[in-house]
């Protein structure tokens, strides 16, 4: 009986090729399809926030205490509460609402273009140029929600000079800096709670996403 030798045995293991488990167009198949998903719960998620938004919008038409909580600061700075400033109010808050429906409508059509357009059968580099277009989309809403609730802040405040102006009333510097300092640290926290919920639900899905992107990266290389 031959000797048994351990080191022979495993240098010959060892010298054995190592199978690849999936060859390239295998990988690149489940990237493209796994990116696909990504892109899809994206646009699910915007289409939930937008039919969340029209939902709440609904209630612009139904009286209640919070419709008038904005002319309450008015009350409070001596401003009479007049049909000329509730109509001037209302016009522009349902202008802001529906510049905010229609904005979040365009993104949600625009989430669902790059989705239909990412396709198994498409080549790597159009898949990688897909990738990257609907990231810089996703990153300009992000951008535009936040610089939108910043406009409408702004509306807002030039809307109480305005009709503070129109009914020739001077409020003490004390009332102006509680009611300017109330909105400023409003505006910072709704911006940082806009920031934290984005980089919570849609920063975890552009992060596998960006993950995928340098695996296709790394294959296009390959080929080059």
């Amino acid at each position: 009986m031959p000797e048994f030798d351990l080191d022979s045995f495993k240098k010959t293991w060892q010298e054995q090729p190592v199978q690849q488990k999936y060859d390239n167009s295998e990988i690149l198949q489940m990237l493209n399809r796994k990116s696909r998903n990504y892109v899809k719960y994206i646009f699910w998620i915007s289409v939930a926030e937008f039919l969340f938004f029209s939902v709440m919008g609904l209630f612009y038409f139904v009286p209640n205490d919070d419709s008038n909580s904005f002319l309450k600061i008015l009350e409070k700075l001596g401003a009479h509460k007049t049909p000329e400033v509730e109509n001037s109010f209302d016009n522009t808050y349902f202008a802001i609402k529906i510049l905010s429906l229609l904005i979040t409508a365009y993104f949600v059509f625009k989430f669902y273009q790059n989705y239909r357009k990412i396709r198994i059968e498409e080549n790597l580099k159009q898949l990688i140029i897909r990738i990257i277009k609907f990231k810089k989309t996703v990153n300009a809403f992000i951008l535009i929600s936040i610089v939108l609730l910043i406009a409408f802040m702004f509306v807002f405040t030039a809307f109480i000079f305005y009709a503070l102006n129109t009914q020739n009333i001077q409020p003490t510097g004390s009332e102006l800096t509680i009611v300017i300092s109330g909105i400023i640290i409003s505006t910072v926290l709704s911006v940082l709670l806009i920031w934290l919920y984005y980089r919570l639900v849609y920063g975890i899905i552009i992060r596998k996403l960006d993950k995928n992107l340098t695996q296709l990266q790394e294959i296009d290389s390959q080929e080059i």
